[in-house]
Order: structure tokens, then sequence, then C-alpha cells
């Protein structure tokens, strides 16, 4: 991959389009493209994202893919979308180059991991994932923002850095694709777990002990499932865990926070074009718990709230009634 790739983004959400531009700014050529044109040519020759990104000004020189073979002859593709819509989109995508996913969940209907998706659908390519505390508005105004690139070719996550970096946007590489993606996706689940815990007012200490008790859920899982727990504490997991939890930007936390104050899950996503990964991914989580026989008590209380009509007070008390035990069980 040469210091003059040409990059192609998949995907005219936030995230998507603040990698476009950051790509720019590290001298690519970038082509992007989007499912609605309208954003994608207004990206190219208006400079603007006004749906996902309003009133911030973009890089110049990013090209509209009118359609997703216009992005074959790209060196690296970026696959910038909701985790339900990878499977559809990764059996449009064309060439052979490497996919960069930067999706973070957990497939509903089939309980794959986004790479196991890509894998199952192109099991030719070269895979990495693209994920760690970012912020798409943060990040594209140049804020310094840390993030995984995880492949289990080090030559290629290596490249993919180097392709990407730029000012304060800093990629770290690793060979652990299963802890990457594990991690983002079931810090979603958590972060509405910590949005509900704000939202009833249960203060300070609820909230720290939450993302405490969360993580230790993740890693159990990540561990049971294969994943180095250095990854885990690392930025994809713990690192992406605390901006989710606390982070003002963070959807899954507002959706958590809504649900805590009482607003139904309907409700709430009346009229939002965002997707909210959590609300998917976490019954889809708690099957990979099951088959590894690995118990998450906050992940199924946030599932029993969004999907089985659980009372809010109820799923806190039956949290706080869990046997007593020595801390790390």
């Amino acid at each position: 991959m040469s210091g003059h790739s040409h990059i192609g983004v998949v995907g005219g959400g936030a995230f998507g389009t603040a990698l476009a531009c950051l790509a720019r700014r590290a001298g690519r050529e970038v082509t992007l493209w989007s499912r609605d044109p309208a954003i994608s040519k207004a990206i190219a020759t208006e400079r603007k994202n006004d749906i996902y990104l309003p009133g911030i000004p973009l890089e110049a020189g990013i090209a509209a893919a009118p359609d997703l073979g216009a992005l074959a002859g790209c060196d690296a593709l970026l696959l910038v979308c909701p985790a339900q819509a990878v499977r559809a989109l990764a059996e449009k995508l064309p060439g052979e180059q490497p996919v960069v996913i930067c999706a973070k969940g957990i497939e509903a209907g089939s309980g794959l991991l986004m790479h196991e998706v890509l894998a199952e659908v192109q099991p030719r390519r070269r895979i990495a994932l693209l994920s760690g505390p970012s912020f798409a508005e943060e990040a594209v105004r140049g804020l310094p923002t840390a993030i995984s690139i995880a492949t289990v070719d080090p030559n290629l996550g290596r490249e993919l850095a180097a392709t990407l970096a730029s000012g304060a946007f800093r990629p770290y590489w690793t060979h652990d694709v299963l802890g990457v993606a594990l991690g983002g996706a079931v810090k979603n689940v958590l972060a509405i777990a910590a949005g509900i815990v704000e939202g009833r007012g249960l203060g300070a200490n609820a909230a720290a002990a939450l993302v405490t008790r969360g993580f230790a859920e993740m890693a159990r899982l990540g561990q049971a499932m294969g994943a180095e727990l250095e990854t885990l504490t690392g930025l994809s997991g713990l690192g992406d865990l605390a901006l989710t939890c606390y982070g003002p930007l963070s959807r899954n936390r507002s959706l958590g926070a809504a649900l805590g104050k009482g607003v139904s899950l309907a409700k709430y996503m009346e009229g939002r074009r965002q997707v909210v990964e959590g609300e998917a991914t976490a019954p889809a989580v708690l099957r990979r718990a099951a088959r590894q026989n690995i118990e998450m008590p906050i992940c199924t209380a946030v599932d029993a709230i969004l999907h089985k009509g659980a009372d809010l007070d109820d799923a806190i008390r039956a949290l706080l009634a869990r046997p007593l035990r020595r801390e790390g069980e």
C-alpha cells in the first residue's frame, strides 16, 4: 500500500464521513459510497454532511462513488455501516482488496461477530477491524483519538495504520481480531445499562460499579472465547467501554438514559436515522455467552428490559439481590 493509496469508504454516516476526512488528511485519494446518493454528493461537492455531522466543514477532495462497483480499484475498503447491514453489503463489495470492518456488533440472526460474517461471505478477503474510543464528531474535528486496527497479518496492520494516521488520529495494530470484535460489541450493551443507571438517578457510585462489573462480564466471555486480556483492557475494550458509558455523544448511553426516565424503546427510536447498536446486540451477546456457559447478569438485565418487557426497577433489584461472592468470580 503506497503513500498515494486509494481508500474506498462504504457508508456515509457520521463515522464513515469522519474516516473519509481523516484519510484525506493523511494524503490519500478517497472515494465514498453512501446508500443515500444525496449524502455522498453533498460530501463531495459541498463539503458537508448535514444529516450525520451537521455544522462541521469536511475535507475537500472526497469523491462520490455512483455505485459500489466504482470502488473496485481502491487499495483498501473501509466498511462503515451498522452491524446488521454488514452481510448484505459484504456480498456486494467489488474487487479483492483488504476490507477494514468499522462496524461494532454481533449479527442478530447468526450470532457471528463482524469478521466472522465477512469471512463467511468473502472467504478469500484479507480482513481487518477498526475499533476503539472514537466519537466521529471529535475525530473529524482533529481532537486526539487513538484506535485499534486488528488483523492476523501484522504487515497489513502496519500498512493500514500508516495509511490512516494523520495529526492526532493514532491507529495501533494488534493481531487479536476476536478480542477487538468482542469488545466493540459488548461495550454497546453495557453502555445502555450505564445510561439506565444515570436516567434512574442511581448515582456515581452505581455508575462506577456498573462499568467495573460490566467489564468483568466482557473479559469473562472474551477469555472463554480465546481473546487476550491485554486486548480487552486496551483501546477497543476498556477504552471504548469507558467512552461509551460516560461520553455525552454515546447513542447507546442516551437510549439507556431515556429508558431510565421511563421512555419506551419504540418511542425513543421514533424518527431516528442512526442505529443504536446495543439494542440488537444484547440478545446476540447472550447467545454467545450461553454457548460458553458464561453468566452475564448486566447484559441479561439489559436484554430483559429491551426485549422481554421486564420492569426497570425489578431488573435493578434482581441485580442487587444476586448472591454475594468473592470479587473476580
